[in-house]
């Protein structure tokens, strides 16, 4: 029987989630240690905002920024060119059964604060949300 089919959903999530942030430390590690044989991966300097993890562990989608988003397409094509490296050393370092498969995703989330913040500063939604008050 396997060991998990006593756990609650929850503890399965939370466990989802620690395995997520482990994932994010070694491959943020492996960037800033430039540990890919990768011109391009060496010369950036990359953020790993989030990692994402299937329940089943096997999957995991990494969202990666570079520093003020420069060069983000050669980023993210020297990334995936070196997924094989990626998934080797994230296994070994964390010692699962299963090295989870990676995805390298951009981070999104910067762009979209920045647009909600735009909407916000605009006259307009200014003078509505003064009229609330």
């Amino acid at each position: 029987m396997a060991k998990h089919q006593h756990s609650t959903p929850e503890q399965q999530s939370v466990r989802v989630l620690k395995v997520g942030e482990r994932v994010r430390h070694i491959l943020s590690e492996l960037l800033a240690r430039g540990e890919a044989h990768d011109d391009v991966l060496r010369a950036s300097n990359i953020s790993v905002t989030e990692v994402r993890m299937t329940p089943d562990l096997r999957n995991a989608k990494a969202y990666v920024k570079p520093l003020l988003g420069q060069d983000e397409a050669a980023v993210l094509k020297a990334l995936r060119t070196n997924t094989a490296f990626f998934q080797k050393e994230v296994a070994k370092r964390l010692g699962l059964k299963f090295a989870p498969k990676l995805a390298f995703q951009p981070d999104e989330s910067f762009d979209e604060a920045g647009r909600i913040e735009q909407l916000l500063s605009d006259p307009k939604v200014i003078r509505d949300l003064d009229d609330e008050e």
